[in-house]
């Protein structure tokens, strides 16, 4: 397959161009060691420690290792070498040259853990997941999601219309760059392997897990509920373990990158908010593939075709931000009284309320919550959008608009 630019590439250069470490993180397969190959000052020198001579001698004699393999170096997966960091400290604090290592790992947790107490200060931090929309359409220059009139004409010029039919092979089929372009029945074959591998490799190696097949029936429980507040009780009885248990094996897939938690907004004015944080999918193949929904067409009209969909947006909008090399402050809002706004996206002193609606036909019902940002919240509020399966932008009020998924 040939290579597809990413929206990424772009912060890689500018972080390699001022930090003299940078790291890339991010679930298995996404790309992390292919985009840091194809963007310019890469380091000719690459090593990789999933190969066992070079971990062993990564853990065992990290100084002649770096000896062995000098910047400027990509040194791949280096979570599996944690030694390695303190040594790439006093070379990078003696040398002070831009771009000298570039890191890839897939385990954030294990990772940030050891650059906060080694490297900070010293390293530029980027998180890669699966292709975003805008890659697989050939945009990679993509702007972060936000729902005002400039991103709204930028996206109609460039967008290609999708039918609700195309939206759900997309969201069935997943992101990750070894599905893209691959045939149907191929689904079945790449995730049944991901979902080994990564429990073998990664799950394992967190020790926090000790019973993987009930792990696994963790993650298939949890993909069931994607979109949806965590309720860690419920999970917990549907499991057989204990509600700590969930939440530490939550912590495991959040570390991994697989999933990601919508944090409720919280205002000093109200307390009336819910805590619990809401959980998506990045991937949403993955998703369908551990609830078993084996064709694009079952995913469509079943149980999950809501929540599905609303998982991806929600990727897609986190993607957006991910990939220009900044982290989104991105909510939702739930109050007792039954108010609920899917995703609020603070920008700018700005909140900026989005619906997400499966339908082709939103209407202004569907944006009454909105009005908490002022009246509850007392924020001021930006311009809103229903993000749905209708096929072009209109507006349904004076500052609200109806944005295509094909937009994102």
């Amino acid at each position: 397959m040939a290579y597809i630019n990413r929206t990424l590439e772009q912060s890689i250069e500018k972080i390699s161009n001022f930090f003299p470490v940078i790291m890339v993180t991010g679930p298995r397969q996404v790309g992390k060691t292919t985009v840091l190959q194809n963007v310019a000052n890469t380091p000719a020198t690459y090593v990789s420690l999933d190969t066992l001579a070079n971990r062993s001698l990564a853990q065992t004699e990290p100084e002649l290792f770096l000896q062995r393999f000098p910047a400027p170096v990509l040194i791949d997966e280096v979570q599996y070498a944690p030694q390695l960091f303190p040594y790439i400290k006093a070379i990078v604090d003696q040398e002070n040259k831009p771009g000298m290592y570039w890191l890839t790992g897939s385990q954030q947790f294990h990772l940030m853990k050891n650059v906060s107490e080694s490297l900070a200060g010293r390293v530029g931090i980027l998180h890669l997941d699966g292709f975003s929309q805008d890659e697989k359409n050939n945009n990679p220059m993509a702007q972060p999601f936000l729902p005002t009139m400039e991103y709204i004409d930028a996206k109609a010029k460039i967008s290609k219309p999708m039918d609700i039919n195309r939206v759900y092979d997309v969201i069935w089929r997943g992101s990750y760059p070894k599905m893209h372009g691959a045939p149907d029945d191929m689904w079945n074959t790449f995730y049944e392997s991901y979902l080994q591998t990564y429990i073998e490799r990664d799950v394992k190696s967190f020790g926090a897990v000790g019973d993987t097949m009930a792990f696994v029936s963790f993650m298939r429980v949890l993909a069931a509920r994607t979109g949806q507040e965590m309720n860690y009780s419920d999970i917990a009885r549907d499991i057989g373990v204990t509600a700590p248990t969930i939440k530490s094996w939550l912590s495991v897939l959040e570390a991994s990158g697989l999933v990601f938690l919508l944090r409720p907004y919280y205002s000093n004015v109200t307390k009336r908010i819910i805590k619990a944080p809401k959980v998506y999918f990045v991937d949403t193949g993955l998703a369908a593939f551990l609830t078993g929904w084996n064709t694009p067409e079952t995913l469509a009209n079943g149980a999950m075709a809501g929540s599905i969909f609303e998982t991806y947006v929600v990727s897609e909008i986190i993607k957006s931000y991910w990939y220009n090399g900044r982290n989104p402050n991105i909510y939702y809002y739930r109050d007792n009284h039954g108010a609920e706004i899917d995703v609020l996206i603070e920008e700018n002193g700005k909140l900026y309320p989005v619906e997400i609606k499966r339908t082709t036909t939103p209407n202004v019902g569907d944006i009454k919550n909105f009005r908490v940002i002022e009246d509850v919240l007392h924020a001021q509020r930006g311009p809103g959008a229903v993000v749905c399966n209708a096929q072009t932008h209109l507006p349904l009020t004076a500052d609200v608009n109806v944005i295509p998924v094909a937009y994102l």
